[in-house]
């Protein structure tokens, strides 16, 4: 199960780069630079930047990424054996070598090959190389690919594999490097940060819920094209309905509305906890802006729900994007 979930988040990361053809240059920053967040730090090309979309860097005009993915230790196992030439094809990377590889005194797996060009299209050919980096505290999927004329295979190879780890950052180090900035915590609390543009809020001294014995929240920014007005309703219903974790949504109420020039869409609905059964209350509130929007998804007990729907709102409000 462990592999597939890998396997299921190796084909979003992957997903994430949309490439465009350039020029590309070989010139390296002096040293390492860390996406917000990451333990991962890379010396890019001149010509690539921090991405906005996703943790990592893409090359400004286009035809370049390379993305990094922090996962559980015990993961670097379980890839290494999941990722067989088959699998990896199955997620559209055909294999052509692949080596072991040392990232300081950590061992790694370099994957190098390419997503075949589609017969039906025009498009070329897209070069990839996937690093599985292991260490202790800490496994680390670095996906890199380009265009044939955006950057060169030394380029991007020297990228990958000349990856460096810096120690485990501080939950208040991590918190302040999200994409936004929470002015008022209304009485919850970070607990985890994730893929360093969401956080989980809770209120309550435990860090682990088995059965929502305390409210959750999650704020998660995302960087796409936002949907036109007329289809936010639909949007954010989708939105709702697509979490895989509860059941049976009965909404209360679902409305748009403005505040401080800035657009927002919120669904306050009953459910059921599907791992519990237990009957719950749902707030989903979402701010749309002109490049993106920020979600946030609060949970509750439906036998505690006084009084913490409006907390939910105090931290929602408080939301500054950077």
């Amino acid at each position: 199960m462990l592999v597939r979930n890998l396997t299921l988040r190796f084909g979003r990361v992957l997903s994430l780069a949309v490439l465009m053809a350039g020029l590309g240059s070989a010139a390296h920053a002096a040293d390492p630079i860390y996406p917000p967040g990451s333990r991962f730090g890379f010396e890019p090309p001149a010509d690539m930047a921090l991405s906005r979309r996703f943790s990592g860097f893409e090359r400004k005009e286009g035809g370049a990424t390379v993305s990094v993915v922090e996962l559980p230790p015990n993961a670097f196992a379980e890839m290494v054996s999941g990722f067989t030439d088959a699998n990896l094809l199955s997620q559209g990377f055909a294999v052509e070598k692949r080596e072991e590889v040392k990232v300081g005194d950590n061992e790694g797996m370099l994957y190098t090959g390419e997503q075949p060009a589609d017969p039906n299209a025009t498009g070329p050919a897209i070069r990839k190389w996937i690093l599985v980096v292991g260490t202790p505290t800490v496994t680390g999927l670095i996906i890199a690919q380009a265009l044939p004329d955006a950057e060169t295979e030394e380029t991007m190879r020297k990228l990958v594999t000349g990856v460096t780890l810096r120690p485990p950052l501080t939950l208040t180090q991590q918190v302040d490097a999200l994409p936004f900035r929470i002015g008022d915590m209304a009485g919850f609390r970070p607990v985890r940060v994730l893929a360093g543009n969401s956080v989980l809020l809770t209120a309550g001294p435990k860090d682990q819920m088995q059965n929502l014995e305390q409210p959750i929240l999650v704020l998660a920014q995302a960087v796409q094209q936002p949907p036109a007005a007329e289809q936010r309703d639909g949007f954010a219903r989708a939105a709702l309905a697509s979490n895989q974790t509860m059941k049976d949504f009965v909404i209360e109420r679902a409305q748009s509305y403005r505040s401080n020039g800035v657009d927002w869409h919120e669904i306050v609905a009953r459910a059921v906890d599907m791992p519990t059964n237990v009957p719950v209350v749902v707030s989903q509130t979402i701010r749309f802006n002109a490049d993106g929007y920020l979600r946030a998804l609060g949970v509750v007990r439906e036998d505690q729900r006084a009084g913490v729907l409006a907390k939910f709102r105090e931290v929602v409000d408080s939301v500054q994007v950077k």
